[in-house]
């Protein structure tokens, strides 16, 4: 049965999955980049984001290799998609990945704004969904036909999905660094309550990998 899943979201170690101050310059806010530290390093986020050789292979590129496994479609809140804000201005924003984004599927962008489907290369198609959270994620396991949906983030809507109970199972990085401000994922979430359950945990040497689970009858 395919799952709504969440994976390699970083966090740091007090729970910010942004850091404050966010721009164009600085998207994930000040300091904020270097969650990803442990992502970038690896061998498979090198070769499908980067479209580079080399990077190191190991627990952490395990992680990165599978969020990608059996994955269908996608789903993005508008801030990951970019920076720009209110109505579309034009169409000249694409997204931070270039020409050819490494999603290769469907791609459901929570918005307030109207805008025609963006078919990119490499199979990415960015559709913008301004119905709300439960449609899209409607419109995005339709459009896996029966693999799993990735919600991709940001902060804001990993929170409004998990307050719902509309994800399965959830991967989170924990990134050996302090943020003290910024987009709290935890904040006024009891997860617990949820039916959210921690059933992994692995230690890497940039972060630690924790998986939490929602129970079947939660």
């Amino acid at each position: 049965m395919p799952r709504v899943r969440v994976e390699c979201f970083a966090v740091s170690v007090d729970g910010y999955g942004a850091g404050p101050a966010q721009s164009l310059e600085h998207p994930m806010g000040r300091g904020a980049m270097a969650l990803h530290d442990w992502a970038v390093a690896t061998r498979t986020f090198r070769e499908r984001v980067l479209g580079a050789e080399g990077g190191e292979t190991g627990i952490d590129d395990d992680f990165v290799a599978r969020g990608f496994y059996g994955v269908g479609a996608w789903i993005l809140g508008r801030n990951m998609f970019g920076p720009v804000r209110g109505p579309w201005p034009d169409e000249s924003w694409t997204g931070w990945w270039g020409d050819e984004p490494p999603f290769r599927c469907p791609v459901f962008v929570l918005t307030h704004y109207a805008r025609a489907p963006l078919p990119m290369r490499g199979g990415t198609t960015f559709h913008f969904v301004t119905d709300g959270l439960e449609r899209a994620r409607t419109l995005a396991l339709e459009a896996a036909q029966g693999r799993d949906v990735r919600i991709g983030g940001g902060v804001s809507t990993l929170r409004q999905y998990l307050r719902a109970r509309a994800i399965d199972e959830l991967h989170l990085a924990i990134a050996p660094l302090l943020l003290g401000a910024g987009e709290s994922l935890f904040a006024g979430l009891d997860l617990p309550s949820l039916g959210y359950r921690c059933v992994e945990h692995v230690p890497a040497p940039r972060a630690t990998h924790v998986i939490l689970r929602r129970s079947e009858d939660a």
